[in-house]
């Protein structure tokens, strides 16, 4: 055994005649009812136990521990050549528990919730935020431009139900913003939200701005954040149908116009808003528009239309894809709640099962979240494919 183990510690290394003075002394102890340690149950030596593997860079391998009378005795099977095996002891008398286990520093909370484009994530961020004094912060990055509120599928005021938005319509429409930026962004509002004793919720589908966010190179972020992940999840074949026929709601409640109005012919689609699914789609529309008849316009129109729900669906698989690699190859302790059967009902059937199966179970995780943040994910980890086989669209 390393003195520095013993110094550590402030702890005695004991061996050869010194050892077997004390394990007689041990011996006459146990004989003698009088005698028997103040302190001996198993929750204590499994608790030093456990302080003594966290530090086992400090101690010898294979090292063993056992409890002999009002000790715990750690013993190695690997000694040194000519020498006695060394030993550890720990009196456990009078052993305060509280200077032994290491503390864990408090770290303020974060919830974040992510998922595919159209699964319902502002629906439980705003069931959430309501129940748990809540704010919430935009991830999505073309909801954090002015404008295209229909494009963009912005949550509306009477949406909010009065809980405080962050990051969702602020930036000028023809700026750029990078993960970079989103980060420093976000990390503000996050601190303003605490210092407010309200619980920031990060909610959004642009799964690289919140990777970004929490995975900073410096790991800021982790040193200063728990997060607890909620992964809203649907069925593919599902959500592409529910994504298709939101695209129709959309051209019905005005889309057309909204981005007829921001149409330039000379628009870079690269950059800022424009880069939205929704937007690209309807320039071949708008620029052969007032040179064609009623029937060559809406045929052009049903092709853009169609377009639209296309690059829809695609962003839906390649979001999901994100989460699976964050989940299996990063690592994330991301928790599943399945709503795709929210989705194949209607009515209040459909509120029935989103109570069921979405927010009373992410109720609890957050409830737990904020007490205790040692949560195992739900399910395990590369469980969870079956549904996600047909993420290709023609």
């Amino acid at each position: 055994m390393e003195r520095k183990c013993s110094k550590k510690w402030g702890l005695a290394v004991s061996t050869g005649r010194e050892m077997q003075a004390k394990e007689m002394a041990a011996k006459r102890r146990s004989r003698n009812p009088s005698l028997k340690a103040e302190v001996q149950t198993a929750a204590m030596f499994e608790a030093v136990v456990s302080v003594l593997r966290h530090h086992d860079h400090l101690l010898p391998e294979k090292t063993l521990f056992d409890q002999e009378g009002s000790s715990i005795i750690m013993k190695t099977s690997m000694p040194m050549p000519n020498q006695t095996m060394p030993s550890l002891e720990i009196p456990t008398g009078r052993l305060k528990m509280n200077l032994l286990l290491p503390r864990r520093q408090k770290k303020d909370k974060v919830l974040i919730v992510i998922g595919p484009t159209g699964t319902g994530k502002s629906r439980l961020s705003i069931d959430l935020a309501t129940r748990f004094r809540a704010e919430i912060i935009n991830s999505d990055k073309m909801q954090v431009y002015q404008g295209l509120d229909i494009v963009t599928n912005k949550i509306t005021e009477e949406e909010k139900c009065g809980v405080p938005h962050h990051l969702l319509g602020i930036l000028n429409p023809n700026t750029d913003i990078t993960a970079s930026n989103f980060r420093s962004l976000a990390s503000c509002v996050i601190e303003s939200t605490r210092s407010r004793g309200r619980l920031p919720i990060i909610v959004g589908g642009s799964n690289s701005f919140v990777e970004a966010l929490v995975d900073d190179e410096d790991f800021i972020f982790r040193s200063k954040y728990e997060c607890c992940f909620l992964w809203v999840d649907v069925s593919m074949h599902v959500l592409h149908q529910f994504v298709s026929e939101r695209v129709d709601r959309m051209v019905e409640n005005g889309m057309v116009d909204e981005v007829r109005k921001f149409f330039h012919p000379n628009a870079d689609y690269s950059k800022g808003i424009r880069k939205a699914i929704g937007v690209p789609e309807f320039d071949l529309y708008f620029r052969a528009e007032p040179f064609l008849d009623e029937a060559s316009r809406a045929k052009l129109l049903r092709e853009a239309i169609q377009e639209i729900k296309k690059n829809t669906c695609k962003l839906a698989c390649r979001q999901l894809e994100k989460i699976h690699r964050l989940r299996n190859i990063k690592g994330w302790n991301i928790h599943r709640l399945d709503a795709t059967e929210v989705f194949l009902r209607r009515g209040k059937a459909a509120d029935e099962a989103w109570t069921k199966l979405v927010a009373g179970p992410s109720t609890a995780l957050v409830t737990k979240f904020l007490i205790d943040f040692s949560m195992e994910p739900t399910p395990p980890v590369g469980a969870v494919r079956d549904h996600h086989t047909q993420c290709l669209v023609a």
